[in-house]
């Protein structure tokens, strides 16, 4: 059998069938740990920095196990890229074929009886096209349609839902999708899954119903930073007015054809609703977000009769009808969402934190628990299987100490890979003197003066990411008032087109300007010139209005532990690291990090941050920093923004004032 060390080799079958393989030492040495945690189905954790090749270093130990192995990633666009490039790639590089699975949740499938449904309710030339394609795609994964975007709400028509599935029921069951997926997926070698539809199903496994583990020798967690977050998701409770809206109109269109629509039962339904709007309005006149005890009764009250109300429901559809299939699972949910909504307000707020985000239209109802690291540790001891987590962005500095602990292993082997570029060579850390506090009034506005030489002399080619949907509101309106009518560079500002769009159009114009928070601070890969600057507005520490860590911390102060340190700094420590992350993505790539929180330098914690990035000059000189990117600029044959001479910008309204 060929060695890993002869697989990975200059000359081995890796790169005789992959493009630009290189051979790397610490993807090796990532991949011998992997097959080792394989063979003795221990626990490993891994940093992998950008550039190491963590993806072929899980991937080929778990093509050659001949294990059942299953592969989790953060996204699904990770999710397809793994199904549909690496693995068939590897595959026939290895000349092993192995029978591979692609398993998503259940809202990426084509339900063909609730497509049949909607196209019974109205005419629409989007359903005629998702029934065009029905009628020819073998997996149902609604990705497929792409003249169709899997943000269109049409989708919501077209798809099911853990509530109004019809499971066996179901006159289509036996060309459900979903079924025909989970099928294929426990047949399977390898299995590729996702964050979300893993850990919903460590929730359901709770309850009896859990599927993918059981069968599973080896589980591989990619962008695994991801995990404790997502867990908290589904290891908490929650429900909201539209689930308990949809209950209502669901019952509303099905059951008239059913022969199960008496008086009484309409009466009910009528009640059930006038009890849901009952809650809504109750919350009409307070803040978006309250914390539990700040609750008004009349919502409380609302929500008990709710309860009771579905109770009455669930017993009038079994009397009524008690073999007709749509009653029966109507029924089903009716008991179900009882339950659920019974759970959030049963849950003790000492285990987590309770809290109703209302407005208007609607509220969402939440029970997180503090932390899920008994459960995940329970969930690992009851499988005899192999867990490997991995992540550019696992520890602060060299101690994995916070992430172990999260996840409840806090004994787990873990290592550090450093990325193969070389940041020192590759990349400025520019840290702009003289900006104000965050807090201060002016933060943004100084920001974005600190951020605009740079960003001319790179000719746009910048990413600007914010920590908050205000910050970058502020800095989309001063930036556009600095550069005037006439935009040296094209502007993209998250919020006014899909953010798939925009990262196309970033990576199409190659000198664009992208303002982003949230989502763009991971999980974006842009190769080449076209981002040849990062710049960060402030340190990206949760809010300290989010009640989960307010909980958090008021947790940690009663144990007499240390929240800040404990907590709020590592997070943010890792969070930061992502965003830092998107500049250096291959080995050609160069450009600035601006880091525009005086922080760094003022606070003592200022230097975890500083010494968990990647080592690479650190300047505080704005010409230093705009000459290394004009000169990457200038050596890619591509050119400065207009305005921009010889380290200065020469606009008219680079200057312009701008009230904040």
């Amino acid at each position: 059998m060929t060695s890993l060390r002869d697989l990975f080799a200059a000359d081995g079958p890796l790169a005789r069938a992959v493009p630009g393989y290189r051979p790397r030492a610490a993807q090796l040495r990532m991949a011998e740990a992997v097959a080792e945690a394989f063979d003795l189905r221990t626990k490993l954790v891994v940093e992998a920095g950008t550039g190491t090749g963590k993806t072929f270093a899980y991937l080929i130990p778990a093509l050659l196990s001949g294990r059942h192995v299953l592969v989790s990633t953060g996204t699904k666009t990770l999710q397809d890229q793994l199904f549909h490039r690496d693995l068939p790639m590897l595959s026939g590089a290895l000349g092993r074929p192995v029978k591979v699975a692609l398993l998503k949740g259940r809202s990426n499938y084509l339900c063909r009886q609730r497509l049949q449904e909607a196209a019974r309710g109205r005419a629409s030339a989007v359903l005629t096209r998702i029934a065009r394609w029905a009628d020819t795609t073998r997996s149902g994964d609604i990705s497929e349609l792409e003249s169709v975007p899997e943000g269109d709400p049409v989708w919501m028509e077209a798809t099911s839902t853990r509530d109004n599935c019809l499971g066996s029921e179901c006159p289509q069951f036996q060309r459900c999708h979903v079924v025909l997926a989970r099928r294929e997926a426990m047949g399977a070698d390898l299995v590729v899954v996702n964050h979300h539809l893993l850990l919903a199903d460590l929730a359901l496994r709770e309850e009896g119903f859990g599927e993918l583990l059981p069968g599973a020798d080896a589980v591989v967690l990619d962008e695994a930073h991801q995990v404790p977050e997502i867990a908290a998701q589904f290891f908490g409770h929650a429900m909201s007015a539209r689930q308990l809206t949809a209950f209502a109109r669901d019952a509303w269109e099905q059951l008239p054809g059913s022969g199960a629509f008496d008086g009484a039962l309409r009466r009910s339904l009528e009640a059930y609703e006038l009890a849901v709007a009952g809650a809504v309005r109750a919350l009409a006149s307070l803040p978006t977000r309250i914390d539990w005890p700040q609750l008004p009764d009349a919502f409380l009250e609302s929500l008990d009769e709710v309860v009771a109300q579905l109770e009455t429901v669930r017993q009038q559809l079994r009397d009524t009808a008690p073999d007709d299939p749509l009653p029966k699972a109507l029924a089903r949910r009716a008991e179900e969402t009882a339950s659920r909504l019974r759970e959030v307000l049963a849950a003790d707020p000492d285990l987590g934190v309770k809290w109703v985000d209302g407005g208007a239209r609607g509220f969402n109802a939440q029970f997180t628990p503090f932390e899920v690291a008994d459960r995940l540790r329970a969930h690992m001891d009851a499988r005899p299987c192999a867990f490997v987590f991995t992540s550019a962005t696992l520890a602060v500095g060299d101690d994995f100490s916070h992430f172990l602990a999260r996840i409840g292993a806090p004994d787990a082997p873990a290592m550090v890979l450093p990325s193969p570029f070389d940041h020192e060579k590759q990349c400025v850390l520019y840290l702009p003197p003289g900006l104000p506090e965050p807090a201060q009034p002016g933060h943004t506005a100084a920001v974005i003066d600190a951020v605009l030489p740079v960003m001319h002399a790179a000719g746009g080619r910048t990413f600007l990411l914010f920590t908050s949907h205000r910050g970058l509101t502020e800095g989309a309106r001063v930036l556009r008032a600095r550069l005037g009518a006439v935009l040296p560079f094209p502007l993209l500002v998250q919020g006014e087109l899909p953010r798939d769009l925009l990262l196309r159009r970033f990576r199409e114009l190659g000198n664009a300007v992208l303002l982003g928070t949230g989502s763009f601070w991971e999980g974006v890969d842009v190769r080449g010139p076209a981002l040849s600057v990062v710049a960060i507005d402030k340190l990206p520490f949760a809010p300290p209005d989010d009640p989960l860590l307010r909980a958090r911390l008021e947790g940690y102060r009663r144990t007499g532990r240390n929240g800040f340190g404990e907590y709020q700094l590592p997070q943010a420590v890792l969070a930061l690291k992502q965003g830092v992350g998107r500049l250096i993505r291959d080995a050609d790539d160069a450009g600035v990090v601006v880091l525009c929180d005086p922080r760094l330098r003022s606070k003592s914690y200022g230097r975890v941050f500083l010494n968990s990035l990647p080592p690479m000059r650190r300047t505080q000189s704005l010409d230093e920093a705009t000459a290394f990117v004009a000169a990457h600029i200038a050596e890619q044959g591509l050119e400065a923004a207009p305005g921009w001479v010889n380290g200065s910008t020469t606009t008219a309204t680079a200057a312009m004032p701008v009230t904040t």
